[in-house]
C-alpha cells in the first residue's frame, strides 16, 4: 500500500528533487511519484520512513489518508 503525503513547502524543482533523494535513500529501490503542482509525494514502503526522510531533508509532509 503507498504512502501519500502532502508537502506544501515543496515548490519547486530543487524542491522535489531533494525530496525523491532523500526517499531513494531511506526506501531503496522504493517508486517514488511526485506531483509537483500538487505538492503531494506518493511511495511505496515503510510509511514511517518515508516521512521521517521528507521532515530531514527540510519539509513538512502531511501524511493523507489513502
Amino acid at each position: 500500500m503507498p504512502a501519500i503525503f502532502n508537502v506544501p513547502d515543496m515548490t519547486c524543482g530543487h524542491c522535489e528533487k531533494t525530496v525523491r533523494g532523500a526517499l531513494e535513500e531511506a526506501l531503496p529501490g522504493a517508486p517514488v511519484t511526485v506531483d509537483l503542482g500538487a505538492h503531494r509525494v506518493t511511495v511505496e514502503g515503510d510509511a514511517v520512513k518515508a516521512e521521517d526522510a521528507i521532515r530531514e531533508a527540510g519539509y513538512s509532509p502531511e501524511r493523507v489518508a489513502a
